[in-house]
């Protein structure tokens, strides 16, 4: 088992995800020394990643892989680029992975990794360098049954590709399963591009049965409008709600009576943020979280839902869509404020869905169409919404806490029957 001074985990995100932990196995009664177990990622590693630059010098990238537990099968997560990237946020996103492959019920552990770096200021052949040799330092841990990365934030299609094809020259062939969220010519799945954000609607529209409402005709805010946040607005859009409010990296925008998403998406293409839109208000992204709504989805980044303003928050409804968005103490705020949260461990699980149908396809090299894809992720997202729904009502707990009860009973379960070797 992989050991490690606390400091070296510190992050926020981190501390929120061991005390969902410790809330949740001492609610279970998981046994000490699984619970123990389960505080700690079986394994990290810490890489140095060299990359020439297109100036001729050499700059030198620290990266990331965890494993945070495998007892139900190969680890499975996503991999980031972003400065903010350290040790403890890429254990503790690994260690959410791990509850939401257990819940969704898929054949995973939970993985993650990241690059400290800043994407929107490399080059394509700079951002190609980092990620063949990022691959490379990593090859110990990764394989198609042993841990198999996904695109996650500041990384895509693209950067699968390369991971895909530096593992393939290293092995003499080409190894489709390694990684996925590839592009579609070398194995990529139908619908994974957008699996993130169908599953978080789909999700919503279940919970939305549950309580009894109309999504139709709704006011939503929507912070972050990457690949996740522009996709749940064009379906809720599309759905008949009203998105009033935006934001991402650069600002927010806002409008009464709704934004015209296809316009949006016309503007985000031609200049690269939501901002400027014509028609639309200035927002800060701090002010956006604020606004009167009856869905608020943070698709961002974490910890911004917070003790210092989860009081002013006046959705009724918060549904996940980005990792860890709401810390410890927000999620206590709003429990006792009655606003209802659907959690990252649960909303957000339609990536990892479809990408467990991405790595299946190409472990059989039988391809499936897009609506079977589609109607797959449906019904997998809806048993676990109708699961946690009827956890939450039996044992009167909060959705977060029922979704986690789920997730860490199953892979305590594991733990329990595999035993400890040696």
């Amino acid at each position: 088992m992989f050991m490690t001074p606390a400091s070296e985990l510190e992050s926020p995100l981190h501390r929120t995800a061991l005390a969902q932990l410790d809330a949740i196995a001492e609610r279970l009664n998981v046994e000490s020394g699984i619970h123990e177990r389960l505080r700690y990622p079986r394994r990290a590693l810490t890489v140095s990643i060299p990359v020439r630059m297109d100036d001729g010098r050499t700059e030198v990238f620290t990266g990331y892989r965890v494993h945070h537990d495998t007892a139900l099968g190969p680890s499975k997560g996503g991999l980031r680029y972003d400065p903010g990237v350290d040790l403890g946020e890429v254990s503790a996103l690994a260690m959410l992975m791990t509850w939401k492959c257990a819940l969704m019920g898929l054949p995973y552990g939970g993985a993650k990794g990241g690059v400290r770096c800043a994407p929107q200021r490399l080059s394509v052949r700079e951002r190609e360098g980092v990620t063949r040799r990022y691959t490379v330092e990593i090859m110990p841990l990764i394989g198609p049954d042993l841990d198999i990365p996904a695109p996650d934030l500041g990384t895509d299609e693209q950067t699968m590709a390369w991971m895909m094809d530096t593992y393939s020259m290293t092995q003499g062939r080409s190894v489709p399963g390694m990684v996925t969220g590839k592009p579609l010519i070398i194995g990529g799945s139908y619908g994974r591009r957008e699996a993130t954000g169908r599953g978080v609607v789909s999700v919503l529209h279940q919970a939305a049965h549950h309580l009894g409402h109309e999504l139709r005709g709704k006011r939503v805010v929507i912070q972050g409008f990457g690949n996740v946040g522009s996709v749940v607005a064009r379906l809720l859009w599309n759905d008949g709600c009203m998105i009033v409010g935006v934001g991402d990296i650069n600002g927010g925008i806002w409008n009464e009576q709704g934004l015209d998403v296809l316009k949006l998406q016309a503007h985000v293409k031609e200049s690269g943020s939501v901002v400027g839109l014509p028609g639309a208000e200035p927002i800060s992204n701090a002010d956006l979280i604020e606004q009167a709504c009856a869905v608020l989805v943070p698709a961002a980044v974490g910890s911004q839902i917070h003790e210092g303003n989860a009081d002013r928050v006046k959705a009724a409804v918060i549904i996940e869509a980005a990792n860890g968005p709401t810390t410890a103490e927000a999620d206590a705020i709003l429990h006792e404020r009655g606003v209802r949260v659907i959690p990252d461990v649960l909303a957000n699980a339609g990536g990892v869905v479809v990408s467990y149908f991405e790595w299946v396809q190409g472990l059989q090299h039988h391809f499936w169409r897009e609506t079977e894809v589609t109607s797959r992720l449906q019904e997998i997202m809806t048993r676990a919404v109708d699961r946690v729904w009827a956890t939450a009502e039996r044992q009167d707990v909060t959705l977060r806490s029922a979704a986690l009860m789920e997730g860490i009973g199953r892979v305590a379960e594991a733990h329990r029957v595999r035993g400890l070797y040696p």
